[in-house]
């Protein structure tokens, strides 16, 4: 059954007028009794609102859908009524209403209809073009034109095909279910199916299996750290970094449909031939891929895995510190159990095993399981020969290319002596290369450069400490989880490992300032947002305090050339005046839940962070144009019903 055959121009009417819902039900009921599609509206109307009393018919996006069979109906047919005025159904606020009714015996036809319709309002630009219609012809127009328009994406575009693929980010809060979302929603506009894994920091979720791989047609893999692929047992995939998958999913799934039209498999490698990262590294080459990437994925893996050590050990050094700065010492008379067990498992334990947990998963990441050992024996080294983060960092990737070569190499040994070679032989000589390396070459030439960075950070004061907090709060603003973001992160984390914790304090102003301008912008300056952004905005409220600057990507990428000039000013300045008034913070990461335990001066620090978002919003509200009440309307159906 085709719209136009349920669907006629005269049942439908636009109305301003303010209209409860049993009005606007009523009205509906008129037009179609007017137009001999019923015979008793009020015998009709009795089974519209018994099924409403079942359960609203609201759906969501603005939109209600009231429907029932009857023996009062002619033929099944469709009503609409357009209201801008907004009608209040049960909990719920429409624009739009579709109702359906049916002949008492009638066929499921209509349900049919009433799930193609559903389909159709799920998509917000359908919406939005519904809404800005002036006439009931247009609105007919409307949905002619979207069934068309979908009919030939289906036989036309990637009907049928099925799109797979895992996303994972150095976090894996934000940037991981953006990926996922922004491919998702692309394979919906092309008529796809999809399914995207999520490799998030509370585990895997959408896992992939087999039977997802044999039916994909095209797969993609959008991550900034080490993923297993070895679902895909040999097909080819796309490789990319997180943030493309974001910013341009189009590309991203039209390259991975070509791959699959161009050659669906490749050869599968055996296990003795190759492990998961060979393999992701195989195809980082085959598109052309350059050692920055495969370097950067690399230290997000390690990163990621180190993140929880750092947290966790920061706040509780904290906590010990509130019982005072020396409560912790045996030997001291301010001395408290309490004090000595949070700085037992914050000091000796967590900030102990972090560099070594940076360093092992670096080199996990390039070796597998058989890098570990090699990595973390190497990270350990650097905290005990004083080379702290950067020597974590070389010893991980030490490691982990010196096992790979030790593995290649011993590939011919026969598989009845493989599992020595792994458990025993391998790792010991890796790690014997890597404790030569770390104990006679780099510990010292590095641990005398950490203490140079050291002493010149702890020097520093006035201008030069302002100068430093604007530089390391205007890198996080800049690209908000990009390579710039990641290489301020990484200096912070390097000092952090040197008892030096101003720097963590600035960038972590540079990350909560953005999305907080913004939702500061999106409240105040209204007319220069349009009301789906303006929602997203509340969003930002929380993201902001809670240290997710991703919240802000939407807007930068939306209008880079008005944004991100705003968070950059806007978190330098409040980054130079945290460094310049001494603050420091023990925990790099939390947001406003870590500030009044690990900062020395919370509420100056509140202020600086306060102060950058203000101003990063005034900067929005200066420069962006005030928006039309078309553009307003036009954008607010999309993003809100």
């Amino acid at each position: 059954m085709q719209i136009d055959e349920l669907i006629k121009v005269e049942n439908i009417e636009i109305s301003n007028e303010f209209l409860s819902k049993e009005e606007a039900i009523d009205k509906l009921l008129n037009l179609m009794n007017k137009n001999r599609v019923i015979d008793d509206s009020e015998n009709v109307k009795q089974a519209i609102f018994k099924r409403e009393n079942e359960i609203s018919t609201a759906v969501g996006y603005g939109v209600a859908i009231p429907h029932a069979r009857n023996k009062n109906v002619r033929r099944a047919s469709i009503a609409i009524l357009k209201n801008l005025e907004g009608i209040q159904w049960g909990d719920d606020n429409v624009n739009l209403v579709f109702m359906i009714v049916a002949e008492e015996n009638a066929s499921d036809e209509h349900l049919k209809m009433l799930s193609k319709i559903s389909t159709f309002l799920m998509d917000e630009v359908f919406r939005a073009k519904l809404l800005v219609a002036n006439t009931n012809r247009e609105i007919y127009n409307v949905l002619l034109k979207q069934e068309a328009d979908i009919t030939v994406g289906n036989t036309d575009r990637s009907s049928g095909k099925y799109l797979i693929g895992i996303s994972a980010c150095m976090t894996g809060i934000a940037h991981t279910f953006m990926a996922a979302e922004a491919l998702n929603n692309e394979a919906k506009n092309r008529g796809m199916r999809s399914k995207i894994q999520t490799n998030g920091s509370t585990g895997i979720e959408n896992e992939l299996t087999p039977e997802d791989v044999d039916e994909a047609d095209a797969i993609v893999v959008a991550h900034d750290v080490k993923v297993n692929t070895e679902v895909f047992g040999g097909r080819e995939y796309v490789d990319v970094p997180v943030k493309k998958a974001i910013s341009n999913p189009q590309k991203v799934i039209e390259d991975a449909l070509n791959m699959s039209s161009s050659k669906s498999k490749v050869e599968k490698k055996s296990a003795t031939q190759s492990s998961g990262n060979e393999n992701n590294e195989q195809i980082d080459l085959t598109l052309g891929k350059k050692a920055a990437r495969v370097f950067y994925t690399h230290v997000m893996s390690g990163v990621s895995y180190m993140i929880p050590f750092v947290v966790v050990g920061g706040i509780f050094i904290a906590i010990s510190f509130m019982f005072g700065i020396y409560a912790s010492d045996p030997n001291s008379s301010q001395y408290n159990v309490w004090a000595g067990f949070f700085n037992e498992i914050g000091g000796n334990a967590a900030f102990k095993l972090y560099v070594p947990i940076l360093a092992g998963f670096i080199s996990w990441s390039i070796a597998d399981k058989s890098g570990l050992a090699p990595g973390m024996i190497g990270g350990m080294m650097a905290v005990n020969g004083g080379s702290g983060f950067l020597g974590g960092m070389v010893a991980g990737f030490l490691g982990g290319y010196v096992t790979k070569f030790i593995v290649r190499r011993t590939r011919k040994i026969p598989h009845t002596y493989q599992g020595l070679v792994s458990v025993l032989f391998t790792p010991l000589v890796a790690t014997f290369i890597v404790g030569l390396v770390m104990f006679f070459v780099l510990n010292t030439p590095m641990s005398n450069l950490i203490d140079f960075l050291t002493s010149w950070l702890k020097a520093m004061n006035g201008a030069n400490a302002a100068m430093m907090g604007a530089i390391l709060a205007g890198m996080m603003a800049s690209d908000m989880g990009g390579p710039i973001n990641k290489t301020a992160s990484a200096f912070g984390l390097a000092m952090f490992a040197a008892k030096i914790y101003g720097p963590s304090a600035a960038l972590m102003v540079g990350g909560m300032v953005p999305p907080l301008g913004i939702a500061l912008a999106t409240s105040f300056f209204r007319k220069k947002f349009t009301i789906q952004e303006r929602e997203a905005g509340k969003a930002n409220y929380v993201l902001g305090a809670s240290f997710i600057t991703e919240g802000a990507i939407p807007f930068a990428a939306g209008d880079p050339l008005h944004t991100i000039p705003a968070n950059i000013i806007g978190a330098g300045i409040g980054g130079a005046l945290c460094m310049a008034s001494g603050i420091t913070l023990q925990a790099p990461h939390g947001g406003i839940f870590v500030i009044p335990i690990a900062c020395n001066h919370p509420l100056i620090y509140i202020g600086c962070i306060l102060l950058g978002a203000i101003i990063t919003a005034l900067l929005l509200g200066l420069t962006k144009k005030t928006l039309s009440e078309d553009q307003i309307n036009k954008e607010m159906v999309g993003g809100i019903l």
